[in-house]
């Protein structure tokens, strides 16, 4: 690919304008000679300085003519699919020569098309559905299932009846004076358990008046109707400039406005002119200061993409768009602006490959939302979101590193939480993969019955004729995440993971680059400490987030990665320098210098799993140009037991792991931490190291799975180790 590139085009002697030093700008993609797992790839590039309105983009098939097209926005999604073959692109300001430098990519059969059509032909596939537009052909009244659907359904009709029936008598009034305080920064604690309750408060009452028009359209029952009435009149009554607005509470803004516009589609035929001008007023009013928001910057998500809230919050827009147009004059002009750009790029926290890098408890509210929008997205305008390459590789992250049985989540904000497995049996059954297939076959957990009585019937999974394990060990280099698995999905699996994260500590993840988790037969051994009481709570700030309360290295009492600042938390980042799965073991590296700042000169670690005596070996090393005490932390759900200097167990049930200093000069101590959550364990130590500034520091520490003794042997030669762990050698270099 380097070769033919500049007989393409010539290089260009001016600095490349697509690609901004600035970690929190868009990344250029694609690049780096990379096989697109989408066909057509998303075309992304930093803006020109100054700002264009225009772009011209071309793409080169070798040995062939250029493939053009004229863009407003710093983005570009082709239509159409392109053939198979090497390409090359660049992009420059409509009307200039100063084109960006020439980025390479393939297309080979490992591309999966995935093809948006345009903006017109989808609002025209829309407006030609006939409403309700957000159920799929096979959602019908109760008296016309057969009898084979009432069977595998009834139970989930059942449920949800009994939900309804209630929350009926139990669901309180929506009035905005049950929030009195005004959300202004600095955030307390008050204001954050405010909008905590505002949001609960619109979830519980939007997914009353769903479920309800959903009952009434099964069953025909005017109970519901009016159910759904009185629910819809409420939220539609609330103060778009009051605790429930934009300015004070997001989350609760676009659910309003989402559910509305929904129960108006669901609810087609039955809802009389008044009510129904009414409800989409208020849909207005929300989408127009939501879009303004998006808008600014004209587009402020193209430049600037690493904002949750406002990148789920186009995905709303995606759909409430949708739902809107022929209703709402604003619609078009919200659709056209989020519905391809919400489909080019769903989420920012990965690269092509998927994965999620604010970790999985975020990655499950994300795949929630995303069933909740992507099924009536794909019955309104046939985009398929599930078949997206980006999502299908989604699906594998979670499978990894949340399998089934999986106690707690892993890494970043909530990662101390259970994973709720209805919501991750939902995603997987929206999906044609056989790895999807295998994971909603071990999953226990029943979906939610709102979300399958609306879902497509069967669901799209059970077209999958193969269902196929994962692989034992897997790699997400965009976003820095390795997983070792002894046999996933088995009761007496052995979950291994380390991360070494490009996205550092921003946002919901923390100070944890090359850090370990550790569990075994369901139960956790080595956990991250603390807790996620609220989003930059004193308790978050200087204790969750921080090094210290990781499986990862420290110095001198506790100093740790740098995680303040905003654009220096993407900055102070780990990577995955190498990894490799071989029939008897699995090996990792990382290299978390940048996260350390200038503090530290090297911060290595690296990790095999060694299969036969199902153990691992890690080892680090550390460098500064000042001495340093160095901990090694490890982090318990129980008590640990110091069975001497150089040994620690830790048990939980019947099972347990044992930590062993194999080098012999890093005795082990613990060390007492914040107060955990009331009812939780928390145990706190380190294996210590001291060094001169400049010399060079090895922790070698064996993670020895049941606690089986088995015999170790060392051997070094320069800065090689071969270790031996119960007849079984690895080399380190």
């Amino acid at each position: 690919m380097a070769a033919f590139m500049p007989l393409l085009w010539p290089l260009s002697a001016q600095a490349d304008w697509a690609q901004s030093a600035d970690p929190l700008v868009v990344r250029t993609i694609p690049s780096n000679s990379e096989v697109q797992l989408q066909n057509p790839p998303t075309f992304s590039w930093a803006r020109y300085p100054g700002g264009v309105p225009r772009y011209e983009i071309q793409i080169r098939p070798e040995g062939g003519s250029p493939l053009g097209a004229t863009v407003d926005r710093n983005w570009y999604l082709p239509a159409k699919s392109l053939a198979p073959g090497n390409y090359s692109w660049r992009v420059r300001p409509y009307g200039s020569n100063d084109w960006s430098t020439p980025r390479t990519f393939s297309i080979t059969g490992k591309s999966t098309a995935f093809e948006v059509p345009d903006n017109a032909a989808l609002r025209a596939r829309i407006l030609a559905r006939a409403r309700p537009r957000s159920l799929p052909p096979s959602f019908t009244p109760y008296a016309a299932w057969s009898a084979s659907k009432k069977k595998e359904l009834d139970p989930y009709l059942s449920r949800l009846v009994k939900e309804v029936g209630v929350q009926m008598g139990a669901l309180p009034d929506l009035e905005d004076a049950r929030w009195p305080l005004v959300i202004a920064a600095p955030l307390t604690a008050a204001m954050a358990a405010q909008q905590r309750e505002v949001a609960n408060s619109i979830n519980e009452a939007s997914r009353q008046l769903e479920a309800a028009a959903v009952l009434w359209r099964l069953k025909e029952d005017p109970a519901y109707l009016n159910e759904a009435f009185k629910r819809g009149d409420q939220l539609a009554a609330l103060d778009p400039a009051g605790p429930t607005g934009y300015a004070g509470q997001d989350q609760a803004t676009r659910q309003i406005a989402l559910s509305l516009v929904k129960a108006a589609d669901l609810l087609a035929g039955d809802l009389d002119a008044g009510r129904k001008a009414k409800w989409l007023k208020t849909v207005s009013v929300h989408g127009a200061e939501m879009f303004k928001d998006l808008a600014a910057d004209r587009g402020r998500l193209d430049q600037h993409p690493f904002d949750p809230h406002a990148t789920t919050l186009q995905g709303y827009m995606a759909l409430i768009s949708t739902l809107a147009l022929g209703d709402i004059p604003d619609a078009q002009q919200w659709f056209d602006f989020s519905f391809r750009a919400h489909a080019a790029m769903p989420e920012p926290w990965s690269g092509q490959e998927g994965g999620y890098a604010n970790g999985t408890a975020y990655a499950e509210y994300t795949a929630g939302y995303l069933v909740a929008l992507w099924d009536p997205i794909l019955q309104a305008t046939g985009v398929n979101l599930y078949a997206k390459p980006w999502t299908v590789g989604f699906m594998n992250f979670l499978i990894e590193f949340v399998p089934p049985g999986a106690p707690v989540h892993a890494f970043g904000d909530g990662s101390e939480t259970r994973p709720d497995f209805r919501v991750l049996r939902a995603l997987a059954n929206r999906m044609v993969s056989p790895r999807a297939a295998w994971y909603a076959s071990k999953v226990k957990a029943s979906e939610d019955a709102l979300s399958l009585l609306e879902g497509p019937y069967p669901m799209p999974v059970t077209g999958t004729r193969r269902k196929i394990p994962p692989d034992n060990a897997a790699s997400f280099p965009s976003i820095g995440w390795v997983a070792m698995h002894k046999d996933i999905g088995s009761s007496g699996d052995t979950s291994f993971y380390f991360k070494s994260s490009p996205y550092g500590a921003f946002n919901h993840s923390h100070g944890d680059q090359n850090g370990l988790l550790l569990t075994v037969a369901g139960k956790p051994l080595l956990i991250k400490a603390g807790w996620y009481d609220w989003y930059g709570s004193p308790q978050w700030t200087d204790w969750y987030r921080q090094t210290r309360s990781q499986n990862a290295i420290t110095f001198d009492g506790g100093k740790g990665q740098l995680v303040d600042g905003y654009r220096e938390q993407l900055r102070h980042n780990g990577r995955i320098t190498a990894f490799s799965v071989k029939p008897d073991h699995d090996y990792a590296e990382g290299d978390a210098t940048p996260a350390y700042g200038a503090q530290l000169t090297q911060a290595r670690r690296q990790v095999v799993y060694l299969h036969g005596p199902n153990a691992f070996v890690v080892r680090d090393k550390l460098s500064s140009k000042a001495p340093r005490t160095y901990e090694f932390n490890v982090h318990a759900p129980v008590l640990m037991k110091v069975e001497s200097p150089a040994s620690v167990k830790i048990g939980s049930g019947r099972q347990s792991v044992c930590l062993r200093d194999l080098n012999g000069d890093a005795p082990f101590a613990k060390w007492d931490g914040p107060r955990p959550k009331k009812g939780v364990t928390e145990d706190h130590g380190a294996f210590y190291l001291k060094k001169d500034g400049g010399a060079v520091a090895e922790f070698l520490v064996l993670l020895d799975v049941g606690c089986k003794r088995p015999k170790v042997t060392v051997n070094s030669a320069g800065s090689r180790r071969l270790v031996t762990v119960g007849g079984q050698a690895f080399e380190f270099d």
